[in-house]
Parts: structure tokens; C-alpha cells; sequence
């Protein structure tokens, strides 16, 4: 068993960014800019944003956040959304999820310019990605593509079941892994809460990506041996063997699992730096103009 480590791989792509960041300042061209737009007092969503702002400062790029109250109204946000769209210094924008349910979130993000939607989620980008046609990735997806290359793990005609199915990461990474390239020409099954026979399905797959939500969903028993087995879940859970009184955990029962399969992304330190460092480089591409001329 080998452990895919997120951690690692991530700041190997920083270095890449940050010695061509500053390759451009030294020609004296403009840094980057990713702006993020915060609403609300989520806990989770403020500390993956500060992570954003740090990974920023990191590799070089500008980075600002615009900051609103749970109350703001869906037009005022829209407005802020339009800002920023119209400011030609900011090259990538991201409104951080989830958003008060008094707001569209298809609205937001419908409303996002395309070419400064380095999340990857404007419907635009979504069919440009379905298309094969150059764009930006959904982050998460990207990341674990990234990780299938840097491990030269083998995806072609393999068996791949995707736990879940949500616009983040379920569906697109389905997308993306039945496409004719590398890593991809898989075999996909998406499962879901209706799913029937969901053991045994899973239990079939060569590849198993758990993006489910629900901590440590995913058991021994439900796959197969030698499987590569991708966790994209993290929980914040009791623990009294923390200073904290809270540890991490993913949808995999990874004590038990990784004793099955032959690679396998732990929770922390796999998937989840390697969403960051994707967003970094959808930036930019956005500043070079590689998607949108």
C-alpha cells in the first residue's frame, strides 16, 4: 500500500508557480490577482479561505477577499459579483460555498464572468469541460487528476465507481475520468443515496472515489483488493486524543482500508491540498489568458 500524499505533490506544483511568478515580476509584469468573495460566519468556509489567502502569498499572487454579512441580500451580493467581474486587475474570482439559503446559488454563479471563474463551476465551463475544449477544471476533480499523474496510476480501462454526485466533484471527476486521455479512459459508475447493491458495486471497482459526505462511509468490506482508493471527504469529529478535542477524518475507514488496497489519499494531507493548489493554477491560466483570449 502507498499513501498518496496531497501535501507533498501540492507544494511541488507551488515551487513551479511561484518560480514563474516571479519570473514575470522580474520582467516587470503584473502578479496574478484571485479575489474571493466570503458571506456569513461559516467556520469551515473562513478557515479554507484564510488557507486560499496563505497559498496565495505562497506562490506570489495577489489576493484580496471581500468579506459580507449572512445577511446580505442576493441583488447586493449579484452587485459585488459585477464589481469585480469589471475590474481588470482581478484575473480570478471564487465565491466560497455554502451561501445563505436565502440566496441562488445557480444565480451567483451563473452571474460569474467565465473567464474569471476559476473554480470551474459557470455552466459555460462546465460544458467546455463535458466538450473536452480547453477551460478551467472543477479544483477537487483537477487536483485528483493531478495526483493520478504524478503516481502514474493506470486509469485506462479500469473499473472506477465515484461515491456521490455532486456538481463539486462526483459528476465532473465521472466526466473526466471517461474521457479518451490520460488519466481517463475508465469504465465510471456514479452511486448515490438510491443506489442498490452499493457494496457490491463498490467491492467491483479498481478505482474508488469517495466523495459521499458522510464519515467513514466507506469500509473494508467494500473494496476490493488492490484497489486505488480516493478520499475526498473531511469531517471535523470528536476526539480525546487531540488538544483540541476534534480530529479530522474522511468518508474512508482508512485504518482498515488502507490494509486492502494499493494506493490510497489519507484525510488529512491528500485531496484537500491538492484543491488548493489547482484553484492556483486556474489563476493562472486566467492571468496568461490561456482559456480566454
Amino acid at each position: 500500500m502507498k499513501i498518496i500524499d496531497g501535501k507533498a505533490t501540492a507544494s511541488e506544483i507551488k515551487l513551479k508557480i511561484a518560480k514563474e511568478v516571479a519570473e514575470m515580476i522580474n520582467r516587470d509584469e503584473d502578479a496574478p490577482h484571485l479575489a474571493a468573495v466570503l458571506v456569513g460566519d461559516d467556520p469551515a468556509s473562513h478557515t479554507y479561505v484564510n488557507n486560499k489567502e496563505k497559498s496565495c502569498k505562497e506562490v506570489g499572487f495577489i489576493s484580496s477577499i471581500y468579506k459580507h454579512p449572512a445577511s446580505i441580500s442576493e441583488k447586493e451580493l449579484l452587485k459585488v459579483v459585477d464589481f469585480i467581474n469589471n475590474d481588470d486587475d482581478i484575473d480570478g474570482l471564487i465565491v466560497q460555498l455554502p451561501l445563505p439559503k436565502h440566496i441562488s446559488v445557480n444565480k451567483v454563479i451563473e452571474s460569474i464572468n467565465p473567464a474569471k471563474d476559476v473554480d470551474g463551476f459557470h455552466p459555460v465551463n462546465i460544458g467546455k469541460m463535458v466538450l473536452n475544449l480547453p477551460t478551467y477544471l472543477p479544483a477537487t476533480p483537477f487536483g485528483i487528476l493531478q495526483l493520478f499523474d504524478r503516481y502514474k496510476i493506470e486509469t485506462e480501462a479500469k473499473n472506477c465507481v465515484v461515491l456521490g454526485r455532486s456538481h463539486i466533484v462526483g459528476s465532473p471527476i465521472s466526466i473526466l475520468l471517461s474521457r479518451k486521455a490520460y488519466p481517463g479512459n475508465c469504465t465510471v459508475t456514479v452511486c448515490h443515496s438510491k443506489t442498490r447493491n452499493l457494496k457490491e458495486i463498490c467491492s467491483n471497482a479498481d478505482i474508488l472515489i469517495a466523495a459521499i459526505g458522510q464519515p467513514g462511509f466507506v469500509s473494508a468490506d467494500m473494496v476490493k483488493k488492490d484497489a486505488v482508493v480516493i478520499d475526498v471527504g473531511i469531517h471535523r469529529v470528536k476526539s480525546s486524543k487531540t488538544k483540541s478535542g476534534f480530529r479530522l477524518i474522511g468518508d474512508v475507514k482508512f485504518d482498515e482500508v488502507s490494509k486492502k488496497c494499493s494506493y490510497i489519499s489519507p484525510v488529512p494531507g491528500g485531496v484537500g491540498p491538492m484543491t488548493i493548489v489547482s484553484l492556483l493554477s486556474n489563476t493562472l491560466k486566467a492571468f496568461k489568458k490561456e482559456v480566454y483570449h
